[in-house]
């Protein structure tokens, strides 16, 4: 995949990592905090795993800025009525978050973020030079409130155990006659919670060939009968992703959902074995799908000073090589210029064992289309828990 990413790169990204380099992007200087800050840090998304040791690295390359960080996770369907709540009591006790699509969709819907762009502008880049186009088209998304730390072309993909699996799919319309066939053997995760299950959803409109695969409302009528036929032969919906990789790995499904992240990282973890599988269906198209850094509204200016020095430090190259990680946002950095020579041995080492030679031609040879937007995310969130699996969805 390095060699993918060294094509992209280009002179645009040389010349921001240069400016990045210089700091000849900023026009003003932030404030220093009287003392250095604890920072908390709230994990919505899975991405710590692939950020927390760039995040540390800034309170220990700017130890006047920063004295700790104290992280802690939570489910995406929960953070924004819980950011609201504190807002509207006046005692906001979360700083920054890391949330996927899903989260952000949902802050958005209650205006519970800090608006970041245009006011704070002259802090960062030119952000359509210095992200790559996927990166950048869900950039765009975020609407000055967030800013995508990691991206992946993500999937929709299907992953199976070879052994019980001698029949994959090649077509959506053959994993819904095999579903029929083999009862209980597919799954996928609620998609208000889980990147592959939102992902699987997303995709199903460009395999199918609905009329507008960006109006989960009025544009995917094949989706949703599609996805009412399947539901027949599903036997549950977990609550994330977790459950289908460890279901997968222990025998109970045989096909689920996933993506390359997903393929790549519970396979370097042992949960799902290394000889085991992935596929695509006829008509496939990529989703994007990336985690992105967002400010509450309410946190002190002291500390939005000292956090949009962090977003902008975690921008850089050197630290957008962490994002490699274990192959869980594959393949992770969201910025030109950063190939996999620059992260650290441990990441090059499990995504030369455990990555997939055939993701590069994928990836190079399939159209890769952005997400829901937030309103009509949150919109088929709410029609999947209404129509299709609510009743059968677990935490």
């Amino acid at each position: 995949m390095d060699g993918t990413f060294k094509k992209s790169c280009g002179i645009a990204g040389f010349a921001v990592a240069a400016a990045f380099a210089t700091g000849s992007f900023a026009q003003t200087a932030p404030a220093k905090p009287k003392a250095p800050l604890t920072i908390s840090v709230i994990d919505v998304a899975g991405d710590l795993q692939v950020s927390q040791p760039a995040i540390e690295k800034f309170k220990k390359d700017h130890p006047e800025l920063v004295s700790r960080f104290v992280f802690t996770k939570a489910t995406a369907p929960e953070l924004a009525a819980k950011l609201k709540a504190q807002q509207d009591a006046g005692r906001v006790d979360i700083d920054f978050v890391l949330t996927g699509n899903d989260a952000l969709a949902g802050g958005m819907e209650q205006g519970v973020w800090l608006e970041i762009l245009p006011k704070y502008q002259d802090r960062f880049p030119d952000l359509s030079k210095l992200y790559l186009p996927g990166a950048y088209a869900m950039q765009k998304m975020g609407r000055g409130q967030a800013f995508v730390i990691d991206w992946y072309p993500s999937g929709p993909l299907l992953e199976y155990a070879p052994d019980r699996v001698k029949d994959l799919p090649t077509t959506a319309e053959g994993l819904l006659a095999w579903c029929k066939a083999h009862p209980g053997k597919f799954m996928y995760a609620r998609p208000s919670n889980s990147g592959p299950g939102r992902t699987f959803v997303m995709g199903l409109p460009y395999l199918l060939g609905d009329k507008d695969p960006m109006d989960p409302v009025n544009g995917w009528d094949k989706t949703w009968s599609y996805l009412k036929e399947l539901d027949t032969c599903i036997e549950y919906y977990p609550g994330g992703t977790t459950a289908t990789m460890k279901e997968l790995g222990e025998g109970t499904r045989d096909i689920i959902a996933t993506t390359t992240g997903w393929d790549i990282n519970p396979r370097y973890l042992g949960i799902v074995p290394e000889e085991f599988k992935i596929g695509t269906l006829k008509g496939f198209h990529w989703v994007g799908d990336a985690n992105y850094m967002a400010i509450p509204k309410g946190v002190a200016q002291e500390k939005v000073d000292v956090l949009l020095q962090l977003i902008a430090y975690l921008l850089k190259p050197e630290q957008q090589a962490f994002m490699y990680d274990h192959g869980y946002m594959y393949p992770g950095p969201a910025i030109h210029n950063v190939p996999l020579e620059m992260a650290p041995k441990d990441s090059q080492d499990t995504i030369k064992k455990f990555g997939r030679p055939e993701y590069a031609d994928l990836i190079a040879n399939n159209p890769i289309e952005p997400p829901l937007d937030a309103k009509p995310l949150v919109a088929m969130f709410d029609k999947w828990d209404r129509e299709i699996g609510g009743s059968k969805a677990r935490q």
